[in-house]
């Protein structure tokens, strides 16, 4: 329960917030609660802090050597680290928590962090966790927070943190740590394996889609498709491979997807129509057969966030895609028995697009039908089709083995390619995620 102003204006003058490591989230957290008022202490690794400390001498947070100083004058104690070092990070600076204080994590898997605090952490800190399920370049404002209190010994403390981080003015959802990794490996891993193996597939063929021409990956889906990949791509790796590699559950979706998409492959290249016909046709009715009312997406044109210079002429045909990547999502959920809307309240961006534009693509009368006629009769694609199903399960297969160091060097490897397309893409993917969003407020999206 959030706080009274007149305890909240206490606890500002009484307590301090810590935050070790200054990557994106940290500092935007560490940037919002001392411009709402709260005395906040960050550091990031040692050897930053001469560079950090001169960055932010006109900031209102206070930037010291390391976690040791941050843990021992602190309240509250948030970890935000890659989820693959959480575990050493805690035991190196978890000793040194302030008598009584509490500690949470903003690791986007849930079991390693609570692990990390069982093991490390005196008996007297509490552990309340947090986090927000957006990245860094979204608005705070009305995206959901998860808050889960996994050990307090009062009420107290979990007020202290839940109203601490209302000046964000998110949407509270209240899970536990299984619950919370259970809702991402369902909302964001296969998100974030179908637009990761995207990138892979045009990087392989050293192509930007957009530039083409406006025969193929043209109009409002393929629009979707490149500014959310070059998004992803524009981040950190290592956002994605902690919450692939450290979430068990995680593991269960990304190798379905991989399943899926070579299963419906196999289907083209076979010309197997009415066996893939009714595949999809079920999957539609597993996964939208509750649907009523209007799309998500239902008259929006995102014909204009394009990245391409290419004009539609009088004579100009666009080449009807597979969509392969949207395909294999449906059928995904429908294999694992998951119903993408249960899960809303606490999606992402990134995911809730994908649902739009996935339920755009199965529930728009006759498009559907279109799809599965290119995806057997239209071979421009089927190469591109080919490099997509690699990708997938070359993802599935680094997630399997757990490869951190693979992970990063595959994620660099096609980063460095899209890097000169990052800053017009993001301008143009900001406004087009706007645009959706705004669009979509009052549905649930």
């Amino acid at each position: 329960m959030i706080a009274s102003d007149q305890q909240i204006e206490k606890w500002k003058q009484e307590k301090t917030i810590g935050i070790i490591g200054l990557g994106d989230m940290g500092l935007l957290y560490a940037s919002r609660f001392s411009k709402a008022g709260w005395k906040v202490v960050c550091c990031d690794r040692p050897e930053l802090y001469e560079e950090l400390h001169e960055k932010f001498l006109s900031e209102s947070f206070t930037i010291v050597e390391n976690g040791t100083l941050v843990s021992r004058c602190s309240d509250y104690i948030i970890y935000s680290v890659e989820a693959e070092n959480i575990g050493k990070i805690v035991k190196m600076y978890g000793g040194s928590s302030k008598v009584g204080s509490i500690v949470g994590g903003q690791t986007s898997c849930k079991n390693s962090e609570i692990m990390a605090f069982e093991k490390y952490l005196p008996a007297d800190c509490d552990i309340v966790s947090v986090h927000s399920l957006h990245g860094p370049k979204v608005d705070t404002e009305g995206q959901p927070l998860v808050l889960i209190n996994h050990r307090t010994k009062s009420e107290e403390s979990f007020d202290f943190v839940e109203s601490l981080v209302s000046c964000l003015k998110s949407k509270h959802v209240y899970l536990s740590y299984e619950e919370h990794d259970k809702i991402t490996a369902d909302t964001q891993a296969v998100t974030h394996a179908a637009f990761l193996s995207m990138g892979v597939a045009w990087y392989n063929v050293r192509i930007y889609p957009w530039t083409v021409g406006v025969n193929k990956w043209h109009g409002s889906l393929e629009n979707v498709k490149v500014n959310i990949s070059l998004r992803i791509y524009s981040n950190k790796w290592h956002v994605y491979a902690g919450l692939a590699i450290t979430n068990p559950a995680a593991h269960k979706q990304i190798n379905q997807y991989a399943k899926s998409a070579m299963e419906l492959f196999t289907l083209f290249v076979e010309g197997k129509k009415e066996e893939l016909t009714k595949r999809l046709f079920t999957a539609r009715e597993s996964v939208f057969g509750n649907h009523n009312g209007l799309l998500l997406l239902h008259d929006l044109a995102l014909d204009g966030y394009s990245l391409s210079k290419h004009k539609m002429g009088a004579d100009d045909e666009v080449i009807p895609n597979s969509h392969l990547s949207l395909l294999a999502i449906v059928d995904s959920w429908h294999q694992l028995g998951i119903d993408p809307y249960d899960h809303m309240i606490c999606s992402t961006p990134l995911f809730r697009i994908f649902l739009g534009v996935s339920e755009y693509l199965f529930l728009t009368e006759g498009l559907l039908e279109q799809t599965i006629d290119a995806a057997i009769n239209v071979k421009e694609f089927r190469a591109d089709d080919m490099e997509f199903v690699i990708a997938a399960r070359s993802w599935s297969s680094i997630v399997t083995y757990g490869d951190f160091e693979l992970y990063r060097r595959k994620f660099e490897e096609v980063q460095q390619f899209f890097t000169p397309m990052f800053q017009e893409a993001n301008i143009i993917g900001n406004e087009m995620i706007k645009t959706i969003l705004e669009h979509s407020k009052g549905k649930n999206l």
